[in-house]
């Protein structure tokens, strides 16, 4: 990720004057003090959140710290690889049972999402394609990383993918809850280092490294990551390789991505996201309520139980929501697989939605 020329800016603070050795150290107590509280609180993407809250504060008080660029692309692979475990079979069976009804709200919530994007870019709300990638509904981490590899100012997307994720998995905890009167959205302990099948990680390991090397040498934007999606879903459906991807090494992953973020932040665009505060909030109320509107016509036409539609059409946070799905009784398959086909469709669309926006908006 690079940092941008016009935002940059001196800024001494408590730990300018500290060696490089003292503010790594501080910023991984810091970090992991962060995330374990997130995660205590069972807030979303803590183990991202909290790292990334932690290098904002470091380098908006002096630190100059920056990532080297190989931990942030075996972080991006490891993602993809977190991506392809998730594709199974039974998801893809219920997306061509369901394949209509799916690429309808599916297309609805893209192009809702790129409208409103292109409404802040145009109005210069956000910097260039910022805003299409910000509003993005599908997984937040790999937004950001998509953001970063077409140009696009990460540091403002992660603001707002994540804001968003908050928002959506409040909104779906509340409903659940309340609206429906179910109990439940609590998930499971949490456990760092559960048994490794360490012959399967070991051989994740290997074919991610493949993949994502190949994605280097074929220039892909993103190839890092989608390779490693790509080949390992792949390979996986075929039997050859069980994708095993123990908590601790995607927190390893996720605590690089995060940092890779915060570090690149300054005061000045702190501020800017702060102006851009409350219309970011709208564009996420607005998206809400469309997945609302959305998850009515699934219950209205097709006799979706409601809390399965809505659950279903909530825009991202896909973690999250997988979590309240699996706590309450709705049709689980249904909901993974239309949050599932959502982010692989906003996957391969955004990259030329975002060029669409770019030469609309000069």
């Amino acid at each position: 990720m690079t940092n941008k020329s016009d935002d940059t800016e001196a800024a001494p603070g408590l730990l300018t004057n500290l060696a490089p050795a003292h503010k790594w150290a501080l910023l991984v107590l810091l970090s992991v003090a962060i995330a374990g509280v997130l995660e205590w609180l069972h807030f979303p993407a803590g183990l991202l959140l909290g790292p990334m809250i932690a290098s904002i504060v470091f380098a908006t008080n002096g630190a100059r710290l920056s990532l080297p660029r190989l931990p942030f692309v075996a972080s991006q692979a490891l993602i993809g690889a977190m991506i392809a475990r998730s594709l199974d079979r039974e998801i893809l069976s219920r997306v061509l049972d369901d394949w209509a009804a799916f690429l309808a709200v599916v297309l609805a919530v893209v192009f809702a999402s790129s409208l409103i994007g292109y409404v802040l870019a145009k109005r210069q709300i956000l910097p260039g394609t910022t805003a299409v990638w910000g509003t993005s509904a599908g997984a937040a981490s790999v937004m950001v990383l998509m953001a970063d590899a077409y140009g696009a100012d990460a540091r403002l997307v992660a603001f707002m993918q994540y804001l968003r994720v908050v928002c959506v998995a409040s909104t779906a905890t509340l409903m659940a809850a309340f609206a429906f009167n179910i109990s439940g959205g609590t998930p499971p302990p949490f456990v760092l280092f559960p048994p490794v099948d360490w012959l399967g990680l070991v051989q994740t390991i290997v074919a991610t490294a493949f993949f994502s090397y190949a994605g280097y040498l074929l220039r892909i934007p993103a190839g890092p990551m989608i390779l490693p999606m790509a080949g390992l879903a792949i390979v996986a459906a075929f039997g050859l390789i069980t994708i095993e991807l123990p908590p601790w090494l995607l927190a390893l992953a996720y605590t690089m991505v995060g940092w890779r973020i915060g570090l690149a932040f300054t005061r000045r665009l702190l501020r800017h996201a702060a102006r851009a505060l409350p219309q970011v909030l709208l564009s996420i109320a607005l998206l809400i309520g469309l997945g609302g509107c959305l998850a009515f016509l699934l219950w209205w036409l097709l006799g979706i139980d409601p809390l399965t539609a809505y659950l279903a059409t909530s825009p991202g946070g896909l973690d999250s929501v997988a979590i309240i799905a699996a706590s309450t009784h709705v049709d689980v398959p249904f909901v993974l697989a239309l949050q599932t086909l959502r982010f692989l469709v906003i996957l391969a669309v955004g990259p030329p939605i975002s060029r669409f926006v770019a030469n609309r908006i000069g």
